[in-house]
């Protein structure tokens, strides 16, 4: 490892390349509760998300869509060996190739659609560029380009809003102070306002023959939660703009941090020739791969930060200064200028960049919506098993909560089967890549840790299913006793006798007259007794039988449309506190 040679403050990127991916997920109840109209139409969510979209949106944010204009849909439509798509989706598995792509309206031959996801986009018209602007209270700002728009969302609620932002030829320091800080989607506390840790204005701005206007603009002066979520940012809201976040509609899933995913293409005439082995290289990898300031060197303890990037950092291409690394909030792809990678002309596109925002953006998108899908499920798990667990505490589970476990089994397996694979490709590195973005993640310890924690909900509801059924048949027998029991005496009485039976209980004469009619009253007694017995086993347990009885139209859904997720309208304000 060489010593430090540049001049502090002298490292150049050529090139920055930055999506801020902000992974969220609806609560699909109250999305069909507010827009009854829309989903009467449709039997699956996925179905009316295009009306959605197309349709909805709120007066105050007609800047932004009639300026800059709504998300459309942006599926892949070519498929020869040139297009998008055919480089895409070459490298993958041909069942990633089915679940992971939006084909359009592409079918299978039984009429089912393939994809259960749909990607948007938000195309910026040539003569327009569209700028995402920061500022903080140290003086500190920075304006850079947004060149890409771009949305996911999948059949199962989740969604994933992608922001690409590019700037050539700029400092290290100032890279480094964009990643850090356009990412940031809220405030965690006052402190870091005033401290300078996070923004306190950011803008979008649309610029059109030299003109300029502000499409959004947001302070954070003094914010609150709604219900449980966190005040975001109305950068975010607006381009979420036909799902109402004050109605608690949809939410984020992480902090309040947007998932870094960057390209950092240094300038080798910034830089020493010797500059790949040097230490400086290895402080700068530390900051982009960590989003943190730029400094001269580490943020952290050195050998506890070297320890840390030797885990997360791919290194097949160190050799010629190219590095990957992942972590919980980032994915960095770092090279030194471009240069013809083996047999991949220059003359054809950088093969890194390349890379980058096209099959390795793909694999940052789906280990995202991995993480975002698998902290939804906990979310869920845990709401349910506390209404489970009310449930108990009175003594009877509701259809309701019951019918929440039994659809969060069956999403989980769903997801399971369908969406989750642990290979994406054959080749090694793209494997390799992959392992590793999802071991930072930690997508496979969650996933177990909520299948474990769903399973032992369903084995505790099979558990009491079984005692319900057990419940039933011991009805059902001492039922049976009563009603055999009657069923004896009048098949005994139906026997016909002859001689002294029959002229005593079926032809009395004046002597024995009291004993056929106190016969009768006897058995007819009893009858009543044994049908009054069952008219009250079953009215004291009827849930347990209108389900067989009531007609499935009927039947109402007991609690199964109240939302999970959705808090309390409003926090107490300030005057109640004090």
């Amino acid at each position: 490892m060489t010593e430090h040679t540049t001049p502090p403050g002298a490292l150049e990127l050529a090139h920055l390349h930055t999506y801020f991916l902000f992974p969220f997920t609806f609560d699909k109840i109250t999305v069909v509760e507010n827009h009854p109209e829309l989903w009467s139409k449709y039997t699956h969510w996925i179905e009316g998300l295009d009306e959605w979209i197309a349709s909805n949106h709120s007066d105050q944010h007609a800047p932004l869509t009639d300026r800059l204009g709504r998300w459309r849909r942006d599926p892949y439509s070519r498929f020869d060996t040139d297009s998008p798509a055919y480089q895409d989706m070459v490298f993958f598995h041909p069942y990633v190739r089915r679940v992971f792509f939006d084909t359009g309206e592409a079918k299978s031959k039984t009429g089912e659609k393939e994809a259960l996801l749909r990607c948007y986009s938000i195309p910026i018209a040539a003569g327009k560029r569209l700028w995402f602007q920061a500022e903080d209270v140290k003086g500190r700002s920075a304006m850079v380009q947004i060149t890409d728009l771009r949305l996911f969302l999948f059949a199962n609620g989740a969604g994933i809003l992608s922001i690409g932002v590019e700037a050539f030829n700029l400092p290290c320091k100032d890279a480094l102070w964009i990643n850090e800080t356009l990412r940031k989607v809220y405030p965690s506390s006052g402190r870091q306002v005033r401290e300078g840790r996070i923004p306190f204005r950011t803008r979008l701005i649309l610029e059109q023959d030299g003109n300029r206007q502000v499409l959004v603009e947001d302070e954070y002066k003094k914010v609150a939660m709604i219900g449980y979520a966190p005040p975001l940012t109305r950068i975010i809201t607006s381009l979420i703009y036909f799902s109402d976040y004050a109605l608690q509609e949809f939410e984020p899933v992480l902090d309040e941090r947007m998932v870094v995913y960057t390209y950092a293409c240094v300038n080798p005439a910034s830089v020493p020739e010797d500059f790949i082995h040097s230490e400086e290289y290895q402080v700068f990898l530390s900051r982009l791969l960590y989003v943190d300031h730029y400094g001269e060197s580490y943020r952290y303890d050195r050998d506890f930060t070297r320890d840390q990037m030797a885990r997360h950092l791919y290194r097949r291409w160190a050799h010629q200064g190219t590095y990957y690394g992942f972590t919980s909030y980032s994915s960095i792809t770092a090279t030194i200028g471009t240069f013809d990678c083996d047999q991949h002309s220059l003359v054809e596109g950088f093969l890194i960049h390349r890379m980058f925002r096209t099959r390795y953006y793909l694999m940052t998108v789906i280990a995202l919506f991995y993480r975002a899908t698998l902290l939804d499920f906990a979310e869920r798990t845990a709401l349910v098993s506390k209404r489970i667990n009310r449930d108990w505490e009175d003594g009877k589970l509701s259809r309701g909560n019951v019918r929440f476990a039994n659809d969060l089994r069956s999403e989980f397996l769903h997801f399971s089967n369908f969406w989750y694979f642990d290979e994406l490709a054959n080749k090694d590195e793209e494997f390799e890549h992959f392992t590793l973005q999802c071991r930072a993640l930690r997508i496979a310890p969650v996933k177990r840790e909520v299948e474990e924690e769903i399973e032992k909900l369903n084995t505790s509801l099979q558990s009491y299913a079984a005692s319900r059924n057990t419940e039933a048949v011991n009805r059902l027998a001492v039922l049976s006793l009563f009603v055999g029991a009657g069923a004896v005496l009048t098949g005994f009485f139906g026997m016909n006798f002859g001689r002294t039976f029959a002229r005593l209980f079926f032809e009395p004469d004046a002597d024995t007259a009291a004993v056929h009619y106190g016969a009768v009253a006897t058995i007819s007694f009893l009858v009543l007794l044994v049908l009054a017995f069952g008219f009250y086993v079953i009215l004291s347990n009827w849930s347990d039988y209108r389900d067989v009885l009531i007609p499935k139209s009927w039947r109402r859904r007991d609690q199964a449309e109240s939302s999970l997720k959705r808090g309390p309208a409003e926090w107490p304000s300030d005057e109640e506190f004090e």
